[in-house]
């Protein structure tokens, strides 16, 4: 029995929706509550998932198109609805009784006649390879109407499996990933690295791929077959691997493994001309051994020559991308662990044998004496620093924070609360919430400067700055006004995660109002950060150290305790934010942690 799956209800006043992209294809299986498509609204981008398991039989609307509410978008049953892929092998068969009556005139030609059904089976994929399906450059966000595209994780001739990444994508909000919507073959790409295009553009066409390289291969005994008499026969016999042939070569030859084949042809060379049927069988059995995949997954060249540079096996690493992609960021994990692996002996040794300490170097990096095209992200935040600094009167006041408080209640609450709330209790949150509240008391800080008007928000939707290995990046908490504690921690650890494996989405990098930047968390004990265009302030955080410090008690007693403190920060905009005002702010902030007052936001 099949099952309709509807456009569900995303708000209250949301009464349409548009299919962004299907995350299964006709035939494939999909589990209760696993996600089945896309949908963008003028509200929310989300995921829509199966309401019931079974197999996708249908899909009745298309990626890019706008329905209702209520709406039927696919229809899911047991696979018995589903015969799309049944009319395939008929056309398959259908040339085979054409090729009988042409071989039908000597019987000299009825041996190449009985291997005609090799290359019969093969229009089948030409006729799916010259209609693959077109990738276009999908919806990233509200605003966003065209992408660049900054690299192609696939060459022509490579397969693709559904969702895994095909290219990518760099817009003026977000760095992103597009996945292949359907497993094929890629036929060809028509937008090359570093063009820009529109939303809707056909970037690529995926399909079989199996024709196009076996195409001239039929041709080739047909025409022999007249001109060649019975001693002959052997001809189509040994040219039958050279049928087979082409079709890796080619598909390799896009590749960057194209190396091999040209190093097999260079040791083929000296050989007689006899020995070429007998070196061709071998093309074949070559064609895997480029190490593409590990244990069954896509590796891009970038992860291969990082993970060659550090000299990481990438049959021990564990992938955290989409379908178990091994990243970037697995391998520099991998080597980071490898490091600490060697070192942790390393410190032992001295103390066990009395030693001298080996002095810690840092590792020498593998961009050292290299050159490298500038990242569409770095250009973007290169250009807006820029801006923020020649439109902006930027300054910097900063105070200093007693935080034992907070770290004596944190080391009570951290287990409990992560147990409870599945996010760690760091310190960032506290200085969030505090922040936020103080943002309420001093609107002026929350604002947008322009000449002839000032606008304070009514919202505090507050930017945090993620460092990730593409560059700077800031998500946004929206409404974090509304948030507690506990609620700011959880949106901070998810932003955090999603940002650093390229998971955000566009809207969630754009629209925030003041920001805050964790300078500490790398040891950084004090900065000067820039304002963001279209915001007159920035927080920073440093680094919380332990120092004597002269304190006071209940009795007006002076005595020198040992403290954790920090600096606080903030960069502001002259223009309309005074230095009284920022002082005012900061000191806001500090007496709220120094007060230590959070035990109901923790749970104590």
């Amino acid at each position: 029995m099949s099952e309709n799956v509807q456009m569900p209800a995303l708000g209250e006043s949301v009464t349409e929706g548009t299919v962004t992209r299907w995350l299964k294809s006709v035939g494939d299986t999909v589990a209760v509550d696993e996600p089945l498509l896309e949908v963008s609204t003028d509200k929310v981008d989300t995921e829509i998932p199966s309401p019931v398991a079974g197999v996708l039989e249908q899909i009745l609307v298309q990626e890019d198109e706008t329905v209702e509410v209520g709406a039927d978008l696919a229809v899911i049953g047991d696979g018995s609805g589903g015969g799309g892929s049944a009319p395939a092998p008929a056309e398959a068969e259908a040339p085979a009784p054409q090729a009988e009556p042409e071989p039908a005139q000597p019987a000299a030609q009825e041996e190449p006649a009985a291997e005609q059904p090799a290359p019969a089976e093969q229009p089948a994929p030409s006729g799916e390879s010259s209609g693959g399906e077109e990738i276009k450059l999908p919806a990233l966000g509200e605003s966003v109407t065209e992408g660049t595209v900054t690299r192609w994780l696939k060459s022509v001739g490579d397969t693709v499996e559904v969702d895994e990444p095909l290219l990518e994508v760099s817009t003026d909000k977000v760095d992103t990933e597009v996945p292949s919507p359907v497993a094929g073959t890629v036929q060809q790409i028509l937008v090359q690295e570093d063009e820009t295009v529109e939303v809707g553009t056909v970037l690529a066409v995926v399909g079989s791929g199996a024709a196009p390289a076996a195409q001239p291969a039929p041709e080739a005994p047909k025409q022999e077959a007249p001109k060649q008499e019975a001693p002959q026969q052997e001809a189509p016999q040994q040219e039958a691997p050279k049928q087979e042939e082409p079709a890796p070569t080619e598909a390799r030859t896009p590749a960057s493994e194209a190396a091999v084949p040209a190093q097999a042809a260079q040791e083929e060379t000296p050989a007689p001309a006899t020995s070429a049927p007998a070196a061709a069988p071998s093309a074949p059995g070559a064609t895997p051994a480029p190490a593409t995949k590990s244990g069954g997954t896509y590796l891009t060249p970038l992860v291969r020559k990082l993970a060659a540079d550090k000299g990481v096996d990438l049959s021990t690493v564990t992938g955290t991308g989409v379908g178990g992609r091994i990243r970037k960021e697995d391998v520099l994990e991998a080597a980071r662990k490898a490091e600490e692996a060697k070192a942790a002996p390393a410190a032992a040794a001295p103390a066990a044998g009395g030693a001298p300490k080996k002095a810690t170097v840092p590792a020498v990096s593998p961009l050292r004496g290299t050159t490298e095209k500038t990242s569409r992200l770095r250009k973007l935040v290169a250009s807006r620093m820029v801006e923020a600094l020649s439109t902006q009167a930027q300054l910097t006041t900063a105070v200093e924070v007693d935080v034992t408080r907070v770290a004596a209640l944190r080391n009570r609450a951290k287990a409990d609360f992560k147990a409870r709330e599945g996010a760690n209790l760091t310190f960032l949150p506290f200085f969030t919430l505090a922040a936020v509240e103080a943002l309420k008391a001093y609107p002026k800080i929350n604002a947008t400067f322009a000449e002839d008007e000032i606008t304070y928000h009514g919202q505090e939707n507050v930017g945090i700055a993620v460092d990730t290995e593409r560059g700077l990046v800031v998500p946004v908490i929206k409404d974090a006004g509304d948030l507690n504690l506990a609620g700011i921690a959880r949106k901070i650890a998810d932003l955090g995660a999603r940002t650093r494996a390229n998971k955000v989405g566009p809207d969630e990098l754009a629209g925030a109002t003041f920001t805050i930047t964790n300078t500490g968390s790398g040891g950084a004990v004090f900065d000067t950060p820039i304002v963001p265009v279209g915001q007159v302030a920035i927080l920073g955080t440093g680094t919380i150290t332990k120092r004597p410090v002269v304190v006071t008690d209940a009795d007006g007693n002076d005595t020198i305790g040992i403290r954790s403190t920090c600096f606080i920060f903030l960069s502001y905009d002259h223009r309309l934010v005074d230095g009284a005002d920022a002082a005012r702010f900061l000191t806001a902030i500090k007496n709220r942690i120094e007060e230590g007052a959070f035990e109901a936001e923790v749970g104590l």
